[in-house]
């Protein structure tokens, strides 16, 4: 059976063209995923292998490593040619909570968090600065303020939040809106096992708003790329997604597998795939070219309505909590 393919190339946050799919880099230089330095390498040609199929959007966070993710992200944008340098989209997150060797007394330091990031990866701005939670110290007034503040000191083009609530999100948005800065995106969990975001009402509200959906663990941290199963479990560690078992998960994988023959690409190309149906932009991880390649496949073809509804049918609405995914 011949399956006709589509080419998904671009989404838009905050008027800006991106690719469609982004590369979440929390396992480069966390010890969460088991990161060693002897795995730089692999992370280099993943790097490369997603620049050349033009993957160029690439998030990471301050407290992924205690800032090794920045520092590695800092050396490929070196060693990179001038003209990749011009197409890459680098977003980073602000955590709302005392760094080690750091102070914070209830006063955000935003700025000051932005400035210490940009000096990891060698860059005077960088294309999107994020609040890394809603349940943080400092007044929502305060971080939103200090976001205003990176802005119009030229720190970064744009701004968001991540693991904000449909309340939390249209508050920040309108704190933001009194400074005249524009809130670009919320981050969150999104993906076929933790689908409440689309339930709660969430997602409507983004969209209302122009405001971009970034949907990290896009494969639920593993669980979705049909590596692992009862008897190869997930490594320990890995939270997000966690409350089903391989038996409750076996009908939503025997279907992405179905899927996954018929478009001649990977499981995570699948999940990654539903992902941008959803009109969300996907973070998937890649520690290596392997990976990195058959993430991308996921831009080169477009599930059909009816194979969005059924692997929606067979996921699961996951859950929130009050601490961290409260989106």
């Amino acid at each position: 059976m011949s399956i006709p393919t589509q080419t998904i190339k671009h989404a838009t946050i905050a008027g800006v063209q991106v690719p469609a799919m982004a590369i979440g880099t929390w396992s480069w230089g966390d010890k969460t995923w088991g990161y060693k330095p002897e795995q730089l390498p692999d992370i280099k040609e993943a790097w490369k292998t997603s620049v050349k199929a033009g993957l160029t959007f690439y998030d990471t966070a301050e407290a992924y490593g205690n800032g090794e993710s920045e520092k590695i992200i800092g050396q490929l944008i070196q060693e990179s040619s001038e003209e990749e340098k011009q197409k890459l989209f680098i977003a980073t997150k602000f955590l709302p909570f005392p760094l080690p060797h750091s102070l914070y007394l209830f006063n955000p330091p935003v700025v000051e968090r932005l400035q210490a990031s940009l000096k990891r990866m060698g860059l005077s701005s960088v294309e999107l600065y994020q609040i890394h939670s809603s349940s943080g110290l400092g007044s929502f007034e305060s971080l939103a303020n200090g976001l205003a503040q990176c802005v119009k000191m030229g720190l970064c083009k744009a701004v968001g939040v991540s693991n904000f609530s449909k309340d939390e999100l249209a508050k920040f948005s309108d704190l933001l809106a009194k400074h005249d800065v524009r809130l670009a995106s919320n981050q969150i969990e999104f993906n076929l096992l933790r689908q409440g975001p689309e339930k709660n009402g969430l997602l409507e509200e983004m969209k209302k708003r122009e405001i971009a959906c970034l949907a990290y663990s896009p494969l639920a941290m593993g669980r979705l790329t049909g590596k692992y199963n009862a008897s190869n479990p997930i490594p320990s560690g890995r939270r997000f997604s966690n409350q089903y078992t391989w038996e409750q998960l076996a009908p939503l994988l025997e279907y992405m597998r179905t899927l996954s023959e018929r478009y001649d690409v990977s499981i995570s190309a699948i999940a990654l795939n539903w992902v941008i149906a959803k009109g969300a932009i996907p973070l998937g991880g890649a520690r290596n070219a392997k990976q990195a390649e058959q993430n991308s496949k996921a831009l080169t073809f477009e599930l059909t309505p009816e194979e969005v509804r059924g692997l929606s049918e067979k996921g699961f609405d996951g859950k929130t909590n009050w601490f961290w995914q409260r989106g």
